[in-house]
C-alpha cells in the first residue's frame, strides 16, 4: 500500500472506530478526530498527555495504522486534511432534505469504492482469482446484507465452467461447510467479519479440508479463520442504516475476481462466453423491433 492510500482515507478510518486500535489507542483517535488541525500542530508529549496515555501508546497508534511513527502519521494526516475530502459528514442526519441526504449517499458509496480500490491488495487478489480458477467447487456465503452479494456471485461465476452455489441461510451454510471436501472453495462474504454463524461455518469448512477466502474487512475475527482474504475497509455507519457501501464494495471486488478468472480460463474459453450471452437474444425485444 502506498503513502498516498494511507493518507486519502486516515481520518475515515479513525472514524470508522477500527478493531486494530487498543483501548488506549483509541483515546488518541478520540483526541485527533476532535481537532485534527491542531493535531497536526501538536508534539508527541503534548497529543499524549491530551489523550491522557503515554507517549509509547501515540507511537503504537501510528504503527497501528501503517504508519512509521508520529511524523509519519502527521505528514499523511497533513495530506489528508490537504484532499478537503475525507473530513466529511457523510452520515444522513433527522433533518436532511431530500437534496442533502441523497447528495451525501451518492457521495459516500463513490468515496467508499475509491477508497476501496487504493487499499486492495493486488498480489491477494491474484492468489484468491487463482484458487477460485483451481477450484473443484465454489460456495458463497453470506448473512443479512451480505446476502444479496453472494447470490451475485453465485450469478457470475456459474457460467465460468465450475459448479457454484449461494447460501444464504446459517444452517445450510453449516451443513454445506461440514460436507465440503480438499479442493473445494468456500467463499465468506461479511462486511464486519464478526457475525458468529460465518465464523462458525468458516471453521467447519476448513476442518473438512475446505479452502476458505474471506471478503471482509481487514484485521477481523473472520480473517483469523481464513486460508486466504481480501480486505475491503469502509467507515459507513452500519448501527442503523443499511450498509449499501460495502455491498457496492463487494459486488465490485466479486466482478474483479469473476474477470480474473475468465482471463485465466484463456482465449478459447471466450467463446463459451458468448453461447451463453446469445442465448438470451430470444428474451428480450430487440432494438428493431421498437
Amino acid at each position: 500500500m502506498t503513502e498516498t492510500d494511507h493518507s486519502s482515507n486516515l481520518l475515515e478510518r479513525l472514524k470508522s472506530n477500527p478493531d486494530c486500535l487498543s483501548k488506549s489507542e483509541k483515546k488518541v483517535a478520540q483526541v485527533i478526530l476532535s481537532n485534527p488541525d491542531s493535531a497536526i500542530r501538536s508534539s508527541i508529549a503534548s497529543l499524549a498527555k491530551a489523550a491522557n496515555v503515554s507517549e509509547p501508546t501515540v507511537n503504537r497508534f501510528c504503527r497501528s495504522l501503517g504508519c512509521s511513527g508520529f511524523p509519519d502519521f502527521k505528514l499523511r494526516l497533513a495530506q489528508c486534511l490537504a484532499t478537503g475530502t475525507p473530513y466529511i459528514n457523510r452520515d444522513v442526519e433527522s433533518d436532511d432534505t431530500v437534496e442533502q441526504y441523497t447528495r451525501k449517499i451518492f457521495e459516500a458509496n463513490l468515496s467508499a469504492i475509491s477508497d476501496a480500490q487504493r487499499s486492495l491488495d493486488y498480489n491477494a487478489v491474484a492468489k484468491v482469482v487463482q484458487t477460485l480458477a483451481d477450484a473443484k467447487k465454489i460456495d458463497f456465503f453470506g448473512s443479512g446484507g451480505s446476502g444479496p452479494v453472494a447470490l451475485d456471485a453465485q450469478h457470475k461465476f456459474f457460467r465460468l465452467g465450475t459448479p457454484v452455489a449461494a447460501h444464504t441461510d446459517s444452517l445450510m451454510q453449516r451443513m454445506a461447510a461440514a460436507g465440503a471436501s480438499p479442493g473445494d472453495v468456500i467463499m465468506i462474504i461479511s462486511n464486519t467479519g464478526r457475525t458468529i454463524p460465518l465464523i462458525e461455518a468458516a471453521t467447519i469448512a476448513r476442518q473438512a479440508g475446505a479452502t476458505v477466502i474471506g471478503l471482509t474487512t481487514p484485521s477481523s475475527p473472520l480473517t483469523e479463520v481464513c486460508d486466504l482474504y481480501l480486505g475491503a475497509e469502509n467507515s459507513e455507519n452500519t448501527e442503523i442504516y443499511t450498509p449499501m457501501s460495502s455491498r457496492l464494495i463487494h459486488l465490485a471486488i466479486i466482478d474483479v475476481l469473476a474477470t480474473g478468472v475468465s482471463l485465466l480460463r484463456g482465449p478459447d474459453f471466450q467463446d463459451h462466453l458468448r453461447i451463453i450471452k446469445e442465448s438470451l437474444a430470444e428474451t428480450r425485444i430487440s432494438n428493431k423491433d421498437k
